[in-house]
C-alpha cells in the first residue's frame, strides 16, 4: 500500500473525529443546543434524498434501526420531518421527508456551520489551498458515486 494513501486516510479520519468535536464545542447557537449532531446529519440526509426509508437512514448513518427510530421519533416531535406513504403497493413502508420547518432548520444550521468554517479557514488557508481542497473533494465525491455509494 502506498504510504501516502494511509496517511491521507488517517488525516481524513482525524479531521472527521476531532474536527466534528471542535465544531460542536465551538459553535454557540441555540439550534445546536436543540438538535444533536446526529439529528442535523439525519436532516441533511433526508434533504439530499428528498424522501428516504428508515432502513436507508440507518445504513447511511451506520447505526442500528432502533437508533434511527429514536431519532425519527424526536424529530417528528420537533416537527422537522414527517412520514409520507409510498406510491408503491407496499403500504407498510413509509418514507421520511422534511417539513418546511425542517428545511428552515437546515438552512440555519448550514449558515452557522459555513460561517464558522469560513472564519476558521480564513485565518489559516489561502484561496489557492481552498481551490485545491475543492478539486480533490469533488473528485473524491465522483469516485465514491461511481463506485455505487450515494
Amino acid at each position: 500500500m502506498d504510504i501516502r494513501i494511509k496517511e491521507a486516510v488517517d488525516l481524513f479520519q482525524e479531521v472527521m473525529f476531532y474536527g466534528t468535536e471542535r465544531v460542536i464545542k465551538s459553535i454557540d447557537d441555540p439550534l445546536w443546543k436543540e438538535f444533536s449532531p446526529e439529528q442535523i446529519q439525519m436532516l441533511k440526509l433526508v434533504s439530499k434524498e428528498k424522501r428516504i426509508t428508515s432502513s436507508r437512514l440507518a445504513a447511511l448513518q451506520a447505526v442500528h434501526k432502533s437508533a434511527i427510530s429514536s431519532r425519527i421519533k424526536k424529530l417528528l416531535q420537533k416537527d422537522v420531518i414527517r412520514f409520507v406513504q409510498t406510491e408503491q403497493q407496499d403500504r407498510r413502508e413509509k418514507l421520511v421527508e422534511l417539513t418546511d420547518r425542517g428545511k428552515e432548520v437546515l438552512v440555519q444550521s448550514d449558515k452557522v456551520l459555513t460561517d464558522y468554517i469560513e472564519n476558521l479557514l480564513a485565518q489559516h488557508v489561502n484561496d489557492e489551498e481552498i481551490d485545491q481542497f475543492l478539486t480533490i473533494f469533488r473528485k473524491l465525491k465522483d469516485i465514491i458515486k461511481a463506485d455505487g455509494v450515494s
